[in-house]
């Protein structure tokens, strides 16, 4: 897909965003923002952490840069990519391709607990910012809670007021295409549950 497309896209993504999810962006100031989504999936953590670290099944492919989620791959390891082929062919790899995309990169990977990645998504990717998503898992009797959370910090000419609802948008499609891989999707709101037996506390896990 055409960068020109591509901008075009989240730019489609604001307004749609602006009012509808807008509540989701939970913090902003002059130089970042931080955007918030959670929902209960129907499924063991094991079986969403599958599905989750697969983004060519639910990432949507109009936020690619070559139109086809087939072309995403994440390795889900401290390090690993979560990148995208531009090919000619179907048949291309990562050796015969015409290029690749680097979306975002492992900081984090805690199997069926926590994934947390680093980058700039979309029209984020030529600006001099840094973006953080952590990806949390929460088994709940036979379901999982799952929170998207992106921070987004530093130099870039979008007004944050704009793009916050864009960025807000996209990130909570991507989890409810996730949620619908295993039916019908449930929103949480933004507090997360009471569980004292939770295996994974985000603010403990940050700290070896």
């Amino acid at each position: 897909m055409a960068k020109p497309a591509f901008h075009a896209i989240w730019g489609m993504a604001a307004l749609c965003s602006m009012t509808a999810a807008q509540a989701e962006v939970t913090n902003t100031a002059d130089n970042g923002f931080t955007v918030q989504h959670q929902r209960v999936i129907a499924g063991d953590s094991e079986s969403v952490w599958k599905a989750m670290i697969a983004p060519s099944r639910y990432w949507n492919p109009d936020h690619s840069w070559s139109g086809d989620a087939a072309n995403f791959y994440l390795v889900p390891q401290a390090g690993g990519c979560f990148c995208e082929l531009i090919r000619t062919t179907s048949d291309d790899n990562i050796k015969s391709s015409e290029g690749s995309v680097q979306h975002m990169r492992v900081i984090y990977a805690r199997n069926h607990k926590m994934l947390r990645l680093s980058g700039a998504l979309g029209p984020l990717q030529g600006e001099a910012v840094t973006g953080t998503l952590t990806m949390l898992l929460q088994p709940q009797a036979d379901k999982t809670v799952v929170r998207f959370t992106y921070k987004v910090g530093g130099y870039m000419e979008f007004p944050v007021d704009q793009i916050a609802p864009a960025v807000d948008g996209v990130i909570g499609e991507q989890l409810q295409r996730l949620s619908a891989l295993f039916g019908e999707p449930e929103d949480t709101g933004e507090e997360a549950p009471a569980d004292s037996t939770a295996p994974v506390d985000e603010e403990t896990e940050d700290t070896p």
